[in-house]
C-alpha cells in the first residue's frame, strides 16, 4: 500500500496486519457501546425532521424536553433494539468492504502520483462509499423500522407496541417493498455521505501530519499524539459531510416515516418549501452535525482502537 512507506504509515494498520475473529467480535461490543452513547442524537435529528408547521416541538431543546416528560430516559431510546440487533451485522459488513477496498484503492491511484492528501481523499472516498452502498441493503429496512418507533405519537404519527408491531403494518400495507422506503434516497444519502466523510477524514490526518512536520524517518508518534490527529479529522470529516448530505436526509427521513397516503418525493420537497422554504431542507442540521461529528470521532477512535488491540503479533 502506497501510503506504507509514508509518515501515515506508523499510524495505520492494513486488512493483511489484522486478527479478523478477534476484529468482528471486539468491533461488535465495541461499536455497540458507541451507539447507547449517540442513540438519543438520532432520535432528537430524526423528530426535527418530520416535524410539522403545526408542531409544538420546533428546536432540539423543546424536542428533548417534550420526550423527557412525556416518556423519561426510555423516550430517548425509541427504536433502540430493533437498530442494535441490524447493528452488528451492518458493522460486519461495513467494515470488511471499507478495508478490503480501501487497500484495493490505493493501489488503483498509486500510478497517478498524486499527492499523499489526495490519495488518501480518493481511496478512502471510493472505499467509503462502496462499504456505504453494500450496508444499505441491512440497514435500510432497520432504519424505516426504528425511526417509525423514533416518531410514534409525534405529530400526527402512529404508535405502536415494539418493532414487530411496526413490521407488521409495513408488511400489510406495503409489504416488503415498504421496507425499502427511500432506499435510493438511502443510496444517495449514506453512500456520498460515506465517501465524503472517509475522504475528509484520510486527507486532513495527511494534512496534519504534514503541518506537525512528522517525517517517516522520525520515530513512531505517541499513542495519544495518534488519537489526537485521528480525533481532529473525525471532527472535520463529520462537520464536511453533515453539511453537504443533511438536505438529502431530510427527504429521506420524511419518505421512510410517512403514515396515511404514501408521499412520494416531489411531494415531500414542495410540502417543505411550503412549510419551511428552504431552510426546511436542512431542518436537524444542528443534530445532524452533531452527531456525525461525535459519532465521527467516537466512531474512529473505537476503530483505530480495535485495529491496534487486534493487529497480529509481528
Amino acid at each position: 500500500m502506497a501510503a506504507a512507506s509514508q509518515p501515515i504509515g506508523h499510524t495505520e494498520i492494513n486488512w493483511d496486519k489484522l486478527d479478523k475473529t478477534k476484529f468482528y467480535v471486539v468491533g461488535a461490543g465495541l461499536f455497540t457501546g458507541v451507539t447507547v452513547a449517540l442513540y438519543p442524537v438520532s432520535v432528537v435529528k430524526t423528530r426535527l425532521q418530520v416535524a410539522t408547521r403545526e408542531s409544538v416541538e420546533r428546536n432540539a431543546l423543546s424536542v428533548i424536553k417534550g420526550i423527557w416528560k412525556a416518556d423519561g430516559v426510555p423516550g430517548l431510546y425509541r427504536g433502540f433494539g430493533t437498530v442494535i440487533t441490524g447493528a452488528v451485522p451492518t458493522r460486519v459488513l461495513f467494515m470488511t468492504a471499507l478495508e478490503t477496498t480501501k487497500v484495493a484503492a490505493f493501489k488503483l491511484v498509486e500510478p497517478f502520483k498524486f499527492s499523499e492528501p489526495m490519495q488518501a481523499a480518493l481511496a478512502n472516498g471510493l472505499a467509503g462509499m462502496t462499504a456505504s452502498f453494500f450496508s444499505q441493503t441491512i440497514f435500510v429496512p432497520i432504519d424505516v423500522v426504528s425511526q417509525r418507533l423514533m416518531v410514534q405519537g409525534y405529530s400526527g404519527h402512529a404508535r405502536y407496541t415494539g418493532g414487530m408491531d411496526v413490521a407488521r403494518q409495513i408488511l400489510k400495507t406495503d409489504g416488503i417493498r415498504g421496507f425499502y422506503r427511500g432506499f435510493g434516497l438511502s443510496i444517495m444519502t449514506y453512500s456520498p455521505s460515506s465517501a465524503v466523510w472517509w475522504a475528509s477524514y484520510g486527507s486532513s490526518q495527511r494534512l496534519i501530519w504534514s503541518f506537525l512536520a512528522h517525517g517517516s524517518d522520525e520515530a513512531p508518534p505517541s499513542v495519544g499524539k495518534i488519537m489526537s490527529v485521528q480525533a481532529t479529522g473525525g471532527i472535520i470529516a463529520g462537520a464536511t459531510a453533515s453539511c453537504i448530505t443533511t438536505p438529502l436526509d431530510t427527504i429521506k427521513t420524511r419518505l421512510q416515516v410517512g403514515h396515511e397516503k404514501r408521499p412520494t418525493t416531489s411531494e415531500v420537497v414542495k410540502n417543505l418549501i411550503r412549510d419551511d422554504g428552504w431552510k426546511g431542507f436542512y431542518k436537524g442540521l444542528g443534530p445532524r452535525f452533531f452527531s456525525m461529528s461525535a459519532w465521527g470521532t467516537s466512531m474512529i477512535l473505537a476503530y483505530e482502537y480495535l485495529k491496534r488491540v487486534c493487529a497480529k503479533d509481528e
